[in-house]
């Protein structure tokens, strides 16, 4: 069984400085677990501690029922994919794809069976001859994902395979990687910066921060239900917006104040939201669940927002409307038909069935 998991594993550099920080977290055999994070949130680190290229300083590390914090990488069977490929560039695609079973002297007519087999998924033998240099960064991609396909490991590990590709060609190798994910049916831990990555191809995502697991769930759980606003703000494209105001308690009612506008919050959040009236907290809206008012046949007036539209920015079957309420800044995601005046005020509809609220001060999710 090629289950990975974690317990309280922590990585400490000389000088003290923490870059994963008591991590704990199980992936199971065949699962695709993606490690979402900015730049320097420790998922790459976490990364390596499990492929034995760093040493961990300290918890439990185990792939199965083997604790394999002593173990050494080449006897870990795992296999690697990097952000940089790493292919030898004196050696063909052939032999780049062979090297590691030749080290660990595997007869030559099952090099070859194997070889051929990865070739033959990836679609490579038309490059057998071809070195790195011949190569697009598609293929090199691919002859790196094959020679860590003929190993057969239990485990594979990607370390921001796509980052250093353009965006048409990122999208179709996500899709071949989720595809051979399907095909392979092994375990694969990803790590990667892009959201649209971590929601498209992970069974489940762990959204890092500053060495610290927010938060681990399916990628449709993660998006809906964020459990703090950070994790709300990184899950998203355009993120999720965010007002900070007041919760102010009229007739029964409670509403959201934010000084330029304010809204009714519906009746099923009010058991909850009660404990915040007269404080202040964020009301976070992703920017789909905001209407324009002229396309909408009926709208409570009180989930209407006056705002000065700033920018109209049109992406085909959509358009982005970058909005200012005089003390906000926020995006609305609108359909294609939807072109108002820049500089111009409008009115918008918040859906309040679906916003979030996040407590001032410690940011984790209120409703």
């Amino acid at each position: 069984m090629a289950q990975v998991s974690l317990k309280d594993v922590s990585k400490v550099y000389p000088g003290g400085v923490t870059a994963v920080n008591k991590v704990s977290l199980g992936i199971e055999n065949k699962e695709f677990m993606v490690l979402v994070g900015p730049s320097g949130c420790g998922k790459s680190t976490t990364l390596r501690m499990i492929a034995g290229l760093e040493e961990i300083s300290s918890g439990e590390l185990y792939l199965g029922d083997k604790l394999v914090n002593d173990v050494p990488a080449k006897d870990r069977d795992i296999a690697m994919v990097f952000q940089n490929y790493a292919l030898y560039p004196h050696m063909t695609v052939f032999e780049n794809m062979a090297f590691g079973l030749k080290l660990r002297r595997y007869p030559k007519a099952e090099i070859e069976k194997r070889v051929n087999d990865a070739a033959g998924i990836l679609g490579l033998k038309r490059l057998f001859s071809r070195r790195p240099k011949e190569l697009s960064g598609g293929e090199r991609q691919r002859v790196a994902v094959g020679r860590a396909i003929v190993r057969k490991p239990l485990v594979f590990l990607f370390d921001e395979p796509l980052s250093n590709l353009d965006a048409k060609l990122r999208v179709q190798m996500r899709t071949e990687i989720h595809k051979l994910h399907l095909r392979l049916a092994t375990t694969m831990i990803y790590v990667t910066h892009d959201q649209t990555e971590a929601m498209t191809m992970g069974d489940r995502i762990a959204v890092m921060k500053d060495g610290l697991v927010q938060q681990v769930a399916d990628p449709i759980t993660i998006y809906d239900h964020p459990v703090n606003k950070f994790v709300a703000s990184f899950i998203g494209s355009p993120p999720m917006n965010f007002m900070l105001g007041r919760i102010i308690k009229k007739d029964s009612r409670f509403y959201f104040d934010e000084g330029k506008i304010k809204v009714k919050i519906v009746e099923e959040m009010n058991r909850i939201i009660a404990s915040y009236a007269g404080k202040e907290i964020f009301l976070g809206i992703r920017s789909e669940d905001i209407y324009d008012k002229l396309f909408v046949s009926t709208a409570p007036p009180e989930n209407i927002v006056r705002a000065t539209c700033e920018v109209v920015e049109p992406l085909g079957s959509e358009v982005y409307l970058y909005l200012n309420t005089g003390k906000h800044s926020f995006i609305a995601r609108v359909g294609a038909h939807d072109r108002p005046l820049i500089n111009q005020d409008m009115d918008l509809v918040f859906d309040m069935s679906k916003v979030h609220f996040f407590d001032k001060d410690t940011e984790a999710t209120v409703v």
